[in-house]
């Protein structure tokens, strides 16, 4: 009888979690369009500045992997979340008239940074496989909410978070996604019950700092 994967686990504990995230107001709010813009507005700068620590976390997996195939996995992730997921945000910045000097001028939200202090406190104390357990939550729950918003009626199509959508549904972050998802399963292989514990709770925490940070995008909390 085959065992679980890691990842079936991590999923099944914040299940409930992410079920809160699909529901949310905002998060809907994108799928039908109505969504105030200076919500989306805040929300684009709010999370710009969180994706230079979501790298700084992937940097220090670069740093602690013990081989050069851990090395160039994390290392591919910089870029991918450097050049490729915060393309998304300067395009649409640029349509929105902001520049990038402009966002690193915002102050990040208290959710914001203690979000991102978490990630990094983990990475800085953990292994590589707490690393990527504090890693997936983020990324594999976007997958998740752009595949579900993708089968709204017309959202692919819609002319200001239709772009959005896409991005979080294409083929380019799946596959990432899926990367994610296969190392997790590989460097978690042989984890005991302490540790699975233990990366299930880094797992749901993230999970949870990811439904606090739609409702601080919501409420446009400082």
């Amino acid at each position: 009888m085959n065992c679980p994967a890691v990842t079936d686990k991590l999923h099944e504990a914040a299940a409930p979690i992410w079920a809160k995230c699909l529901a949310h107001p905002f998060v809907a709010g994108i799928g039908d369009g109505s969504l105030p813009a200076e919500k989306f507005r805040y929300f684009m700068l709010q999370d710009y500045l969180y994706l230079f620590d979501y790298a700084r976390v992937f940097a220090l997996g670069v740093a602690k992997a013990w081989d050069p195939e851990l090395m160039r996995a994390f290392a591919a992730n910089v870029d991918a979340t450097l050049n490729g997921e915060m393309n998304l945000h300067r395009a649409y910045m640029k349509r929105l008239g902001i520049t990038e000097e402009q966002v690193l001028s915002v102050q990040p939200a208290l959710d914001n940074l203690s979000y991102t202090n978490y990630m990094l406190s983990v990475a800085y104390t953990g292994t590589p496989v707490e690393i990527v357990a504090a890693i997936l939550a983020c990324s594999w729950s976007y997958a998740e909410i752009g595949q579900a918003l993708a089968r709204v009626p017309g959202a692919l199509e819609h002319p200001f978070y239709g772009e959005w959508i896409q991005s979080y549904a294409g083929e380019e972050y799946a596959a990432v996604n899926a990367g994610l998802i296969d190392l997790m399963n590989r460097l978690g292989r042989e984890a005991g019950p302490e540790q699975l514990q233990r990366l299930t709770e880094i797992f749901c925490n993230c999970s949870r700092y990811e439904l606090g940070f739609w409702d601080m995008a919501w409420e446009m909390r400082v």
